[in-house]
């Protein structure tokens, strides 16, 4: 094979797990689909080494060992499962590697988060259902709706202007308790606790928190250490933001 051929393959593994890694994807499987897709491609003896941060591939023999950073990371398991199809596809024979990586493209370069109405919508009703989860009465249900929509307005908005992830949930947090005790004030809220927890729940990082612990099962302790750290850090922020509304 030659060295052209064995680049090509080389960028679309990488891409592929770029791809999986910004979307929210375990360390552990990014890893097997990139193996699996070289392997079908006909490069065997691969290294890949995966961290939230970026992605390692090398191969053994004179090709340069290649590296990739990650520089955005959120939740989008759509993405992670086409790419999974794509690599299915490949593993079945039906790609070849100029079609996988037009496929991969076209991936990376699509929309498909809802929209930030459908997203906002979510977060507050997710917030009621906390609410009553957590033994909260059915009157304050509308409460917590109306300030998990505040709180994740402010998330998404303070997320786009500042592109700073803790300092955005510090304040969506904040946003939180402030709404929460001024309702509550004004007499349309009643229980002030189980508003604020139900209404922070959107916020809370559990993907990442999954991630780290099966990431740490299957002994990827590098990344599951980091995505514990990144998940701790985002609980604080939440808490301090909370907090700060009672001092």
């Amino acid at each position: 094979m030659s060295n052209e051929n064995v680049k090509k393959i080389m960028d679309v593994c990488l891409l592929a797990g770029r791809i999986m890694m910004e979307a929210g994807a375990e360390t552990y499987r990014v890893e097997d689909t990139m193996t699996r897709m070289a392997a079908t491609f006909g490069i065997k003896d691969t290294h890949c080494f995966v961290t939230p941060t970026g992605i390692i591939m090398s191969i053994k023999g004179d090709n340069p060992t290649q590296l990739v950073r990650i520089n955005t990371r959120t939740t989008d398991l759509e993405k992670v499962a086409r790419v999974n199809h794509i690599s299915r596809r490949i593993a079945d024979g039906e790609l070849s590697v100029e079609e996988a990586d037009h496929a991969l493209h076209e991936l990376e370069s699509s929309h498909l988060l809802f929209p930030v109405s459908y997203q906002i919508l979510a977060a507050a009703l997710v917030s009621g259902s906390f609410l009553i989860m957590f033994k909260g009465i059915w009157t304050d249900f509308l409460p917590a709706m109306i300030v998990g929509a505040f709180g994740y307005s402010a998330l998404l908005l303070i997320q786009y202007y500042t592109r700073v992830k803790f300092f955005a949930e510090f304040f969506a947090a904040l946003i939180i308790g402030l709404v929460s005790l001024l309702l509550v004030k004004v007499g349309y809220g009643t229980q002030l606790d189980r508003i604020i927890i139900g209404s922070v729940m959107p916020l809370v990082p559990g993907l990442l928190i999954t991630n780290a612990v099966r990431d740490l099962m299957v002994g990827h302790f590098v990344s599951g250490l980091s995505k514990g750290a990144e998940a701790f850090l985002t609980a604080f922020a939440i808490g301090a933001g909370v907090a700060v509304v009672f001092i």
